[in-house]
Formats: structure tokens, C-alpha cells, sequence
């Protein structure tokens, strides 16, 4: 048996139902596909909307006493789950990898990514703070506590399996919170392997429960709807965050939204070409471009734009196409034929437009969802993927001639989670800073994503903060309490 088959076959595929591995009602099952051969991996469970709402009985029934574990049994819960990551980051990262399609060793970047939100949330358990003062006149006492907000439903992408989910986990499990979580149907192996770590580094349970479906809407709208759960957080596309907004509001459920994003990347004619450089390809080919941080739009300045190509080019055309498990790749398959036949589509759009091709461009024949490294210049401002989030490869330069014109260019979106500014000029790096309309803002850096760091948007890019020392706050609600002492 190759290691391959013994990742997979080590792996739970069954749905995680109050703290035991059950199928789905009537036994039904879905492929989980190896994107970059096109061939099944196995099967996991498919749930219907019966096993959804089981899974929230477990954890309506689970909250009251997870809710009054200790802050630090909590924490410590979550300190082991961070280490038996650490520990078996090989085995993860290659799961990660044969059901994504990324090179394993990003898969292994994410996996330490992913870990590091259980080191972080496990120090915050214990420093949930209240409130108490005397009333202004001096007739009483305000006192003011946070209290877990019940059970949550949790639904993450295929982009990044394990790091999106621990993002989530690991301020809910903080926080005292009992849990619903929907991972994508592409990519359900890495967060059923997380459940199986969890459940060995203590947690009860009922706390988290994980269904496996490719009926999202069905089994997940009942739930909603229900009213018993009492958060609803969603990582992906705007428009399906906009629906799941609707379906919340029935119920008034606390929401964060991690959305959509079309990330604006700002060369200026005084930016250090190296790290400019750098930062693109980092901003841009992370994950393979399938990232709602990617630069979706790269502007530079007139008079630096052809150098910036050049550079630009010569690194996209020399990473290595090909499966993520094999040595010194560098960029593997998109997510499914639907994803790549997206990107191809935005590209045909731009060149028909009047776009230059400078590298990439074509889709190769053969297995898997493969698209090449591409760059394109003379984007002009009515193609598609100057609109649309790529999710891909795909760099498309376009000129500037004055901060203000980069500014209005940056900002002529509907999305707002992230921009990325490179410039020597602190007057320039502030007040461009102040003006761009996005949640966070890579400075000479082409990176954002941290533990320590509140993570995302404005406008249609979402709501809430997941991260940092607000992170956990969208898992607790305030309660005052009036207090009489005379």
C-alpha cells in the first residue's frame, strides 16, 4: 500500500454526530476527488437534512455544560490540538494535498497556519473579560459579563480545508460555544481528520460536530432557520453569503462573513522593484491564486510597469506545473473543472478585449484541473476579471499615472477585504493607507493572514473580524446587570 492510500484510508469518512462516527440517513455517500488526476479518492458520507439537524441536537444538548467548563480546561483543549498538528503535520499536509490539489508544501504552511489559531484562541480562553463600576449617581453598580452565545453553525470552504475551519473553531471553542460545521464538499477529508485529533486531545462530545454533504443549501437552511443556534459563520462567495444573511435574519443569528474579494495590488514609481516583486508573487500565486486575498488587479505606475512585467513574467513562467505530492512543484491543479473553465473563460474574455498575453494563457491538455502561471498587460477596465474574482493563476497588469488615479482604480469595486500598497514614501504609504476602502492593507508586504491579526472586509467582502484579540468576541454575547446596594 502506498503512503497515499494509508493518509486516505486512516482518515474518518463518516458524518461526527455527538462525539461518534455514524453514515448518513439511507447510507448515502459522495466522491471526494483527487483534482489533480480527475480520479476518486473515497467516499465519505453524505448527509441529509435529517443527519443536520441531529448533529444541532447534539449540540444544543452539549452547550450548557460545555459553557461551564473551565476557561483553562478550554484552552488546554485546544493547546493539544495544536500540538498533535504540530506532531503529525506530514500526514496532514499530504491529505490536504490529494483532496486540494496544492503543493504539500503549502499544504504544510496551512496546516502550521491552522494550528496556529488553536496556540492563539487556547491563550484567550482565559482572558475573557466583564465590566464593573459604580452607576453615575452613585446609587448603584453596573456590572457587565460575557457569556458564550450558544451553539454555532460553521460552513467552510475548499480553499484552505483545515485553516478556515480552525478559524472558527478555535475562538468558538474558546468562548465556550458548541458547534455545527459544514466543510466544502470538494474538500471534506482534512476537517473530518481534524475532528479525529480533537476528540484525542479531549474535547467532549457534542462540542463539535461535523456534517458531510453535497446538498449544502438543504441541509443547511433548516438549520438556520431553526432557531436553536444562535451564530451562523460562512467563509466563501458573496452571493452565497448574501442568501445565508437572509436565512439568519429570520432567526436574528449573530453572523460574521468572511466574502468575496478583489484585492487591488499598488506598485508606485519609488516602490523597491524586489520586494515588489516578491510580494506579487506572493499576493497573487498563494495557494495557487485560489485565495479571496489573491491580487486580483495589479496596477503600477507608467514608468516602472515594463520593468515590473519583465520581473514579474520571468518568475510566473518558471514555477512547475504539476500534482502537488510530487517534488519541487510549485503550482498544482485548481479545485474541478468548473474552477478552471471560470479562470479560462476571464482570460479569453481579456485578451478578445485587447489584453497581451506575456506568459501562460492556454490550457494544457491532459489529467487534472491544470491552468498555467499567466500574466497579462494592457488589461483594459471593461474585461471580466477586472470585475469578478479569478481565484486563479492569473496576473493582470494595468498602468497608472498618479496616486489619485490608483486610488479611484483600487476602490472601483464592489469588494473591499484587502489591498496591498508598495512604496518607499511613508507620507504616500499613510495616506494611501487611509484612502483605500478594505478591511486590511499588506504594506510592502504582499501577505496579510496572521492569528494575532483581526482578518476581514468592508462592503460586500463581509462582516465581523475572525482573529486577533477581537476574534473571539464574535462568539460572545454582553449581558449588564443592574446591581442594588443600598
Amino acid at each position: 500500500m502506498s503512503r497515499e492510500q494509508e493518509v486516505v484510508e486512516a482518515c474518518p469518512t463518516e458524518l461526527f454526530i455527538a462525539g461518534k462516527w455514524r453514515p448518513a440517513e439511507g447510507g448515502k455517500t459522495l466522491a471526494v476527488e483527487d483534482p489533480a488526476t480527475g480520479t476518486t479518492l473515497c467516499q465519505v458520507s453524505d448527509a441529509s437534512p435529517a443527519d443536520g439537524l441531529a448533529a444541532l441536537d447534539a449540540a444544543v444538548t452539549a452547550q450548557a455544560e460545555w459553557a461551564a467548563t473551565a476557561p483553562r480546561e478550554r484552552g488546554e483543549i485546544l493547546r493539544r490540538t495544536y500540538e498533535l498538528m504540530t506532531e503529525r503535520v506530514d500526514e496532514l499536509a499530504l491529505l490536504m494535498t490529494l483532496e486540494m490539489g496544492k503543493p504539500v508544501a503549502e499544504s504544510k504552511g496551512e496546516i502550521a497556519y491552522a494550528a496556529e489559531f488553536f496556540r492563539w484562541f487556547a491563550e484567550e480562553a482565559v482572558r475573557i473579560e466583564g465590566g464593573y463600576q459604580v452607576a453615575p449617581n452613585g446609587k448603584g453598580r453596573l456590572l457587565v459579563m460575557r457569556q458564550p452565545v450558544g451553539p454555532c453553525l460553521l460552513i467552510t470552504p475548499w480553499n484552505f480545508p483545515a485553516a478556515m475551519g480552525a478559524r472558527k473553531i478555535g475562538p468558538a471553542v474558546a468562548a465556550g460555544c458548541t458547534m455545527v460545521i459544514k466543510p466544502a464538499s470538494q474538500t471534506p477529508l482534512s476537517m473530518l481528520k481534524l475532528a479525529e485529533l480533537m476528540t484525542e486531545a479531549g474535547l467532549p462530545p457534542g462540542v463539535l460536530n461535523v456534517v458531510t454533504t453535497h446538498d449544502a443549501g438543504g441541509v443547511m437552511e433548516p438549520l438556520i432557520r431553526d432557531g436553536r443556534a444562535r451564530k451562523l459563520s460562512f467563509t466563501g462567495s458573496t452571493g452565497i453569503g448574501v442568501k445565508l444573511i437572509e436565512q439568519a435574519a429570520e432567526k436574528v443569528l449573530k453572523t460574521s462573513m468572511e466574502l468575496g474579494g478583489n484585492a487591488p495590488f499598488l506598485v508606485f514609481e519609488d516602490a523597491d522593484l524586489d520586494k515588489a516583486v516578491d510580494g506579487a508573487m506572493l499576493a497573487k500565486m498563494r495557494n495557487g491564486g485560489e485565495a479571496c486575498t489573491a491580487a486580483n488587479r495589479i496596477y503600477v505606475h507608467s514608468s516602472v510597469l515594463d520593468e515590473f512585467a519583465t520581473r514579474l513574467t520571468a518568475r510566473m513562467a518558471g514555477l512547475k506545473v504539476g500534482r502537488g505530492t510530487e517534488d519541487g512543484v510549485d503550482l498544482g491543479p485548481l479545485i474541478d473543472a468548473r474552477q478552471r473553465d471560470k479562470v479560462k473563460d476571464l482570460v479569453d474574455d481579456a485578451i478578445e478585449q485587447g489584453a497581451e498575453v506575456l506568459t501562460g494563457g492556454t490550457v494544457a491538455e491532459g489529467k487534472g484541473y491544470f491552468y498555467p502561471p499567466t500574466v497579462l498587460t494592457g488589461v483594459p477596465k471593461s474585461a471580466r476579471l477586472q470585475k469578478e474574482e479569478i481565484f486563479g493563476p492569473v496576473a493582470p497588469l494595468t498602468a497608472f499615472e498618479t496616486e489619485d488615479e490608483a486610488v479611484a482604480m483600487a476602490n472601483d469595486t464592489d469588494f473591499g477585504l484587502v489591498s496591498y500598497l508598495f512604496t518607499n514614501d511613508i507620507g504616500r504609504a499613510l495616506r494611501v493607507s487611509e484612502r483605500l476602502e478594505t478591511g486590511m492593507i499588506g504594506l510592502n508586504q504582499g501577505i496579510v493572514s496572521n492569528p494575532a491579526a483581526p482578518f476581514g472586509g468592508v462592503k460586500q467582502s463581509g462582516l465581523g473580524r475572525e482573529g486577533g484579540t477581537v476574534g473571539i468576541d464574535e462568539y460572545l454575547e454582553i449581558k449588564y446587570v443592574a446591581v442594588a446596594v443600598d
